[in-house]
């Protein structure tokens, strides 16, 4: 649709409408009452919870402006609920027929990171490609510019800020919303008309099907959550009915809260207990034991760590775990209930549910029984219900408040003088304990005096590690000397922290967090050092995701040193917040084995998230981890450092690093590293014709599986056919010999209910037979097409990275097979053809020409 407009130059619109979008805090409903002259919208420090709607007669024009709810900066567009996704893309129907303009806010005083970046882009697309011919960047805080113009503070922003700018077409403006001038609206609104005549008239229209199914979705949504609430009502009722007379005050309550990192566990504590002090914002690093009192109740809570959200217990560092299995028992005799912290601000899917139940089920399947659902951050659920939350969400969270019995809470903890939410939640626990039976959730001792003995075990081993490394670096240090250039090559598995530690290293924001594709070498100087830093893209946990290309990436890294003896040390990151097991282990030396093999001798483990260790040392830390931690300190013979990127002017924690560099290279006869280049893209060559290779034996072992699958299938159809015929030969008195002896035992369930009369079992096996065959013959079908396909779909549904529950016996199988050929040494012949070199007594040979990849065996292994 085009508004109407004579053809002209300029135009002034009589009606102006205006939807405010970016990220919270960031001044938009501010900027709404300086845009309408008037405080229509409530800023300061309360949020705009929905969106809402104002409008004013300003210099003769209807302004009619949009102030929309912002997003959170550190999510990404998966992390939020799917209700504020789809109520997102609504908001320009809140001023029919459509805006005109939106404006995109962004204060001056905060940086446009790349992460900044890609937010913004994200909320975009769910607008759509056609709103950047709509949008308009409002810069606030226009204060903050001081001496300088708005365009000297977009050049010196970056490049996330000027591609922003960019795909608004360079349109922009600057508000001082204390100000309050009316010319900066004015100026606004010119600049606004503008773009209309430069639309020629045309406005962001919402598309009517998508704002149909979403507003069906809305209603289908608030249904279900009546339906939930109703039942939930209904379940209380029946449980208040179970309170005896004795519990409806009860003396003492022991309870243990549980959840996912940030989610709000140590605030949810505070609200409980009444605690009003100011949280110094430092992550739980050990299960901690408080007491206090609500009302004429004892509260004994113990607060845990938190797991990363949507990592599974595998990922999680074992102390970690620890700290969750033993916390029941710092509540003796156990606790009465588990308090399941979900944060109702960010999205919870599959992954989300994942993790929460593997680090639940450490404690054991009884834990459900006691766990009551407590979703923080109610505030962010502004009109809307936790109810319709939850249904919004999905399966996901239906499927883990039905685990814990469709017992659920949500509190607000900006709103701890409401003392009506910690009552509430007490009856809740209160009725969650009748409908128990009163009993408490028992810790096994056994396991908590193993996790007591093992931690001794890991002091003893983190003292001897210690002794070790001082005594080696107390000899390193004789001959060391300090180094006027440093150069360091930065390698790891994607988001381990190497960028960010890179920036650490120089001290300046030069390397960009986000995930980078290409190598990327910066200079500085450090320490009166000069310090130069070579970071290499990231690479994947899962070995399947690998490509030629981007190993040919990480080892150009070697290239770039500006020294042509090489570089001082290889710096091998490895976050602290994450487990290291055999998985990233794997991964890492495969990476490892395409450089030459003298890279251990001037390798550092730099650990990351150095925060993440609180009070536990780095040796305690290295000795209650999984043995392949163990093994990769042990092949860079003890060579390791810790860095907290969150203490970048903690100018001590580079300084040592420098120190412990120097004594390496001291020991290494002050020769750095620096292999031929040539060797090891033969190694990288030699690597992808391994994967090749093993991809086609695994096709080829596949189609020999699915072709003896068929054959076994097809010969038992037959002896079916056979039965069924001697079945038929019986009924009309032919007698002869049973099959069943002579080729197969056949079993049926539920046949005959001790008849008497034989013929009617013999129709009923007759009748099964033949429900057997047509589905053999469906079946054999299938695979009979499946096999003229060559798909590994069926019987390798990890082929693509995917897991498929019912197929994994079927692909383990061939597992043993695979890992056995991956290690097989791959040589030419004197025809130039690949071959697998088998162990003289295997009696196997292999040969596989270049081109093709096809190969003949002699015999199949």
């Amino acid at each position: 649709m085009e508004n109407d407009l004579v053809e002209r130059e300029s135009i002034t619109l009589s009606e102006v409408r205006l939807v405010l979008i970016g990220e919270r805090w960031a001044g938009k409903s501010s900027s709404g009452n300086t845009i309408l002259r008037n405080d229509r919208f409530e800023c300061g420090r309360t949020r705009t919870a929905q969106s809402e709607m104002r409008h004013e007669v300003v210099e003769g024009r209807e302004l009619i402006v949009v102030d929309v709810p912002g997003w959170s900066s550190s999510l990404s567009l998966s992390e939020i609920p799917e209700g504020d996704k789809q109520r997102f893309k609504l908001n320009a129907s809140k001023c029919p027929p459509g805006p005109n303009t939106f404006l995109l806010v962004i204060p001056i005083d905060t940086a446009v990171s790349a992460m900044t970046k890609k937010t913004v882009e994200e909320h975009m697309k769910l607008l759509g490609e056609r709103v950047w011919k709509h949008t308009m960047v409002l810069f606030t805080c226009g204060n903050y510019l001081g001496g300088k113009t708005i365009e000297q503070h977009i050049e010196s922003e970056g490049e996330s800020l000027m591609w922003l700018i960019e795909r608004c077409k360079n349109r922009y403006h600057v508000f001082e919303n204390k100000d309050k001038s009316l010319s900066q609206v004015t100026r606004l609104l010119e600049k606004v008309d503008e773009m209309v005549w430069q639309n020629k008239g045309r406005f962001y229209e919402v598309d009517e099907q998508t704002l149909h199914i979403i507003e069906k979705k809305h209603r289908e949504v608030a249904e279900r959550a009546k339906q939930r609430a109703r039942r939930s009502e209904e379940q209380r009722q029946q449980m208040k009915a179970l309170i005896a007379e004795e519990m409806k005050t009860i003396p003492k309550l022991r309870m243990v809260l549980l959840g996912s990192r940030g989610v709000g566990k140590t605030s949810v504590g505070n609200t409980i207990l009444g605690i009003k002090e100011q949280e110094d914002g430092k992550r739980t690093a050990h299960s901690v034991g408080r007491q206090g009192f609500v009302g004429e109740t004892e509260i004994a809570l113990v607060d845990t760590p938190g797991w990363w959200k949507g990592f599974p217990e595998c990922d999680t560092p074992e102390a970690i775990k620890e700290e969750v299995i033993r916390s029941p028992s710092l509540c003796l005799p156990g606790p009465q209930v588990f308090l399941l912290v979900i944060d109702a601000d960010a999205s919870f899917n599959g992954k989300h549910l994942d993790a929460v139940k593997s680090h639940m089920e450490l404690l054991g399947e009884e834990v459900w029984r006691h766990t009551i659902v407590v979703f923080t951050r109610g505030d962010w659920l502004g009109t809307h219900t936790i109810e319709e939350y939850i249904e919004g969400e999905g399966e996901a969270l239906q499927s883990l408040v039905e685990q814990c019995g469709n017992r659920y809470h949500v509190i607000d903890n900006k709103n701890a003088d409401d003392g009506t939410q910690i009552t509430e939640l007490l009856n809740k626990i209160t009725e969650t304990l009748a409908g128990n039976g009163c009993d408490h959730f028992v810790p096994d001792e056994k396991i908590f005096d193993a996790i007591e003995e093992k931690r001794m075990k890991v002091k003893e081993g983190a003292k001897l590690r210690q002794s070790q490394v001082k005594a080696q670096r107390r000899l390193c240090k004789e001959s060391s000397k300090e180094l006027h250039a440093l150069t360091f090559l930065m390698l790891g598995q994607k988001t381990f922290g190497k960028s960010a530690t890179g920036n650490t290293l120089l001290r300046r924001e030069v390397f960009p967090t986000c995930q980078n594709e290409f190598c990327q070498v910066e200079q500085g100087e450090v320490d009166a050092r000069a310090v130069t830093v070579v970071d290499t893209p990231g690479w994947w946990k899962d070995p399947s995701k690998s490509t030629e290309e981007m190993d040919k990436e990480i080892v150009r890294g070697l290239t770039l040193s500006p020294s042509p003896s090489g570089f001082h040390a290889v710096l091998l990151v490895v976050p602290l917040d994450l487990t290291f097991r055999e998985a990233q282990r794997a991964a890492l030396e495969e990476h490892m084995k395409l450089l030459d093999v003298s890279v251990w001798k001037h390798t550092m483990v730099l650990f990351t998230y150095g925060d993440k260790l609180a009070d536990q040392s780095i040796e305690e830390h290295i000795e209650s981890e999984h043995e392949a931690l163990r093994w990769l300190i042990d092949k860079c013979e003890n060579r390791y450092h810790v860095v907290n990127n969150l203490k970048k002017s903690d100018m001590s924690q580079v300084t040592q690093l420098f120190e412990k560099v120097e004594e390496m290279v001291a020991g290494n006869s002050r020769q750095l590293f620096c292999p031929e280049m040539s060797e090891i893209y033969l190694n990288i060559d030699d690597k992808f014709k391994r994967m090749q290779l093993k991809n086609v034996l695994k096709q080829r072992l596949a189609e020999e599986y699915k072709r003896r699958e068929l054959e076994m299938m097809t010969s038992f159809k037959k002896t079916l056919l056979e039965l069924q015929a001697q079945i038929g030969d019986s009924a009309t008195g032919t007698k002869s010999k049973s099959l069943i002896g002579d080729r197969t035992k056949l079993k049926v369930k539920g046949i005959g209910q001790k008849k008497k009369d034989g013929k009617d079992k013999e129709e009923n096996i007759n009748s099964k037979i033949s429900q057997e065959i047509e589905r053999l013959n469906n079946d054999i079908k299938n695979k009979s097409s499946d096999l003229r396909l060559s798909s590994l779909d069926y019987l390798f549904p990890t082929f693509k990275g995917e897991s498929t529950t019912d197929r994994k016996t079927s692909s383990s199988q061939f597992e043993d097979v695979l890992g056995w050929l991956a290690s097989v040494e791959i040589g030419t012949n004197e025809e130039n053809q690949l071959t697998l070199n088998f162990s003289q007594t295997s009696g196997y040979r292999s040969v596989v020409p270049h081109n093709g990849l096809e190969f003949d065996t002699d015999e199949y292994p």
